[in-house]
This record gives C-alpha cells, sequence and structure tokens, in this order.
C-alpha cells in the first residue's frame, strides 16, 4: 500500500484551505520527560521537524531550571537552532527575566503562560489568576516594544481536575484580558483533554461575541479521552486555522496529573490531507523523525499514525 495514495483526499465545505500547524513537541513534549534529553539530541530534533516542513517549532521555555531542568539548557540550545531559514521558532517566557534572557538571544518569538482557573494559576504560577495576569502585562508590554511577536497560552479552558467545569465566561474574561494586553495570539489548552466538540464551538462563540476574532485563535488539545481530533475539526468548522500538535504525542502537563500526551502531529496531518487541507509538512519525514525520537525516549511513540506508518513500512522491509 503506497502512503501517498492513502488517506484518499475528501474535501468538505466549512473548512480552512490551510492550517497552521504549531509544533510544540520540542518544548512541551521534552519537559514532560523523566529525565533531560541531550541538548544535541533535541536541537536535532528540531532540526528534523523543520525537515518534514514544519515552519513553526517552539523550541523551548526560559523558565527557572528548578521548575524545569529538562529545559535547563535553553541558553545553549537557542542558538543551535536560530538559524533555521524560514522557521518561527517561538519561546515560553514566564516572566521579565525569561524574556530578557530570550531576548538577548535573539529570540523574535514569546509565550506567555495563563491560567483560566485559580486553581491552576496557583499550582502552576503561585499566584491568583488576576495576580498572574498583573505579571503578564510588563512581559508583554516589553516583548512588543523589543518587535517580538507574543503569544498567550491559557490553560484549563475546558475543565480543571480540582475545580471541574470551567465557566466559559471566565475563560472568555481571562482570554480577553490577554488580548487586550497585546497579545498577537492566543492558544486554547485543553489541559486535561476534556473538551468535547460542542463545547470547543460555544467557547470560540463566546470570545467572537467578546471581540475575540477568530484569526488569533490556536487551539490546543490534549487526547486524554480520545476527542482531541473531533475538537479540532469543531475548531476549523468555527474558521480556526492554528492547531497546536506534537510530534510522536509526546507530553502532558507536568502540573496536572491527570493529563496524557498532546494531539500526535502525525494523527493531525492524516485527518487534515484526507480532508484536502494543505500543511506544508512531509508525513513520512515526520513519521520517521517522531520514530527516531521514541528510540532516544526508549519507548514506542504514543500516535497511532505513527505506528500504523511505522508497521508498514516494517512490512514491506
Amino acid at each position: 500500500m503506497s502512503h501517498d495514495e492513502l488517506p484518499m483526499t475528501v474535501p468538505a465545505e466549512g473548512l480552512p484551505a490551510r492550517v497552521r500547524i504549531h509544533e510544540v513537541g520540542a518544548r512541551d513534549g521534552l519537559q514532560n520527560e523523566k529525565t533531560a534529553v541531550p541538548t544535541e539530541v533535541k536541537a536535532e530534533f528540531i532540526r528534523r521537524l523543520a525537515d518534514a516542513g514544519l515552519t513553526t517549532i517552539e523550541a523551548t521555555s526560559f523558565v527557572h531550571p528548578k521548575w524545569v531542568p529538562q529545559l535547563a539548557d535553553a541558553e545553549e540550545l537557542f542558538p543551535m537552532v536560530s538559524g533555521l531559514g524560514g522557521v518561527r521558532l517561538p519561546v515560553l517566557v514566564p516572566n521579565r527575566r525569561g524574556l530578557d534572557r530570550a531576548l538577548a538571544l535573539g529570540a523574535r518569538e514569546v509565550a506567555v503562560f495563563a491560567s483560566a482557573t485559580e486553581t491552576f494559576a496557583r499550582a502552576n504560577l503561585n499566584r491568583t489568576l488576576d495576580e498572574s495576569l498583573s505579571v503578564f502585562e510588563p512581559v508583554v508590554r516589553q516583548a512588543k516594544e523589543a518587535g517580538a511577536h507574543v503569544r498567550g497560552y491559557v490553560s484549563m479552558c475546558f475543565g480543571d481536575p480540582w475545580e471541574g467545569a470551567v465557566p466559559l465566561d471566565q475563560v472568555v474574561r481571562v482570554c480577553r484580558a490577554l488580548h487586550d494586553m497585546g497579545c498577537d495570539e492566543l492558544s486554547l489548552g485543553d489541559t486535561i483533554g476534556v473538551a468535547t466538540p460542542g463545547h470547543v464551538r460555544a467557547l470560540l462563540t463566546g470570545l467572537n461575541a467578546a471581540g475575540v476574532p477568530t484569526d488569533v485563535i490556536g487551539v490546543h488539545f490534549h487526547d486524554t479521552y480520545g476527542q482531541a481530533l473531533a475538537n479540532t475539526h469543531a475548531a476549523l468548522l468555527h474558521g480556526v486555522s492554528t492547531v497546536d500538535a506534537s510530534a510522536g504525542g509526546l507530553g502532558g502537563c507536568p502540573y496536572a496529573k491527570s493529563a496524557t500526551g498532546n494531539l500526535a502531529t502525525e494523527d493531525l496531518v492524516w485527518m487534515l490531507r484526507g480532508l484536502g487541507i494543505d500543511t506544508g509538512v512531509d508525513l513520512g519525514r515526520l513519521v520517521a523523525t517522531s520514530t527516531w525520537m521514541a528510540g532516544h525516549l526508549g519507548r514506542p511513540s504514543p500516535s497511532r499514525t505513527v505506528r500504523a506508518l511505522s508497521h508498514e513500512d516494517t512490512e514491506e522491509h
């Protein structure tokens, strides 16, 4: 069976012609590993992802090493990959110190990480929700003054392991605050993977009603309950064209124990290819990259597409 013939392309109405995949495997994926991945392996991972056609690859996080020791090598890693032509390399910055470190290395895209709930804000940021937003304001302002593109992550948009259901208006308030303070883009995080398609459409509709346009919104789904692709499809029907995904399905959330892996980039590309939606990604190269990284991590990829296509390659040989 030829990988090039399947899935058969059958376009559907009401979907974007192109989707930009915001690849988070090198940062969100690797930060959850129990042992640190060597810096050169991370750099090679990013290079291979770029070679597979991904044009937005989140490289690392300039957070204090005590909190995320797996990404303590940010200063060493970023210069190793910053010369990749035509590739956007956003980095996470938790505060002004992190921003200063990132800007000093020439980072042109940064992201701040907010919460839609009080409990997660305290667990992850050690602040109340409103206190955390006030901390981000000068960071976003300074980043914008430096000419950087700023993404605002909002976690727990669809449910919280401590608080349960999260009111839509609460999520909208946080997103609106980040948009108002100058974030160029917002990523709606389903941190524990509990969203369902109707919930996704309702939140997007609520954001639009509050003055947050669809074209600044990206979605970040986890596959805990097997809903990530269904939720992505719901967002695409609403007009969203930026989707976060992680090569090989790497990663979860270090502060939310019930969170399993991110939506696998390969699974996303397979669905989008079948829908005739352009991503610019070479699926074969991407699968090979995830298989290579799985070898370094010492375990198979959780991505069903990686497993299926890797199995086919093995059978063919």
